[in-house]
């Protein structure tokens, strides 16, 4: 018989907890039975899920690390000293030509996707080091294995999760710490709403509106977070240490493995072609 995840994870802290994927991983952890602390920039819109005594609301701005350092600081006093399980699903999308977009906007994403994020990691990691057990969950995305275009700096931010994540698998190897590099696809949520465009607006360039019109068309068909969430409880159940690839059948299973198996520059040209570039 599978263990609740609050048998071997008590307490969570999950970053970006107030929609899309984060509200969901939160929602099935308090339905696990986890004392849950989820962060938002904004903290009135964690309402719904503080209605559950079990959930403890927290402001988190990713873009300013030091506060960011201080939030996770005190939840894990609260926590008791150190956190059970760390969900770093926190981060946003900006949509744009690379050479076309002032660089401080790739810089502001990568600084808050990735450094921040990392140093928020670090806090984590440490605590669960100190009692030897714990599991740290960088949420990725399969942009790792297959680029979205026009999306270079969530790209490399997802990307340098990934490399952390390899790199803490084997610092924690041998140890009661579990580190998981979650690579979600596609999700029905509101994530293209809410990116940032920054340069024309997509539809004022051909090869931006042929893009963006199938980003958009991936989410409409996509599935619904609970999967992805149901997906995170069986990883944890587990109790190991790797990739998990979250989506629909096509995105994490089939393409991963026709993409092992295919020459890269066959896999180039067929991401072009969706995408109409």
């Amino acid at each position: 018989m599978n263990p609740r995840v609050s048998d071997l994870y008590p307490t969570a802290f999950v970053t970006g907890a107030s929609a899309g994927l984060g509200r969901a991983f939160s929602a099935m952890l308090l339905a696990e039975g986890v004392r849950v602390w989820g962060t938002a920039r904004d903290p009135s819109r964690l309402a719904s899920l503080a209605a559950n005594p079990a959930f403890t609301a927290v402001g988190l701005d990713l873009a300013d690390a030091a506060a960011a350092g201080s939030a996770l600081d005190h939840a894990a006093v609260a926590a008791g000293g150190a956190f059970d399980l760390v969900v770093q699903n926190a981060g946003y999308g900006a949509f744009g030509e690379f050479t076309a977009t002032d660089f401080a906007v790739w810089q502001a994403q990568l600084e808050a996707m990735l450094l921040t994020t990392a140093r928020l990691s670090q806090t984590a990691l440490r605590g669960m080091r100190a009692k030897d057990r714990g599991c740290l969950v960088h949420v990725a995305s399969l942009a790792v294995e297959f680029p979205l275009p026009f999306m270079s700096g969530y790209n490399m931010a997802k990307a340098g999760l990934s490399a952390l994540s390899e790199s803490l698998i084997f610092e924690t190897r041998g140890t009661g710490v579990t580190v998981i590099d979650f690579r979600p696809g596609d999700y029905r949520t509101a994530f293209n709403q809410a990116m940032q465009t920054t340069t024309a607006a997509p539809a004022a360039d051909p090869r931006l509106a042929r893009a963006w019109l199938a980003l958009e068309s991936n989410l409409e068909a996509a599935p619904l977070p609970v999967r992805a969430a149901a997906d995170l409880r069986r990883a944890l159940r587990r109790r190991r240490s790797g990739v998990v690839r979250s989506g629909s059948f096509f995105q994490a299973r089939l393409a991963p493995l026709l993409a092992r198996l295919a020459p890269a520059s066959l896999v180039r040209a067929t991401t072009a072609r969706y995408f109409g570039l």
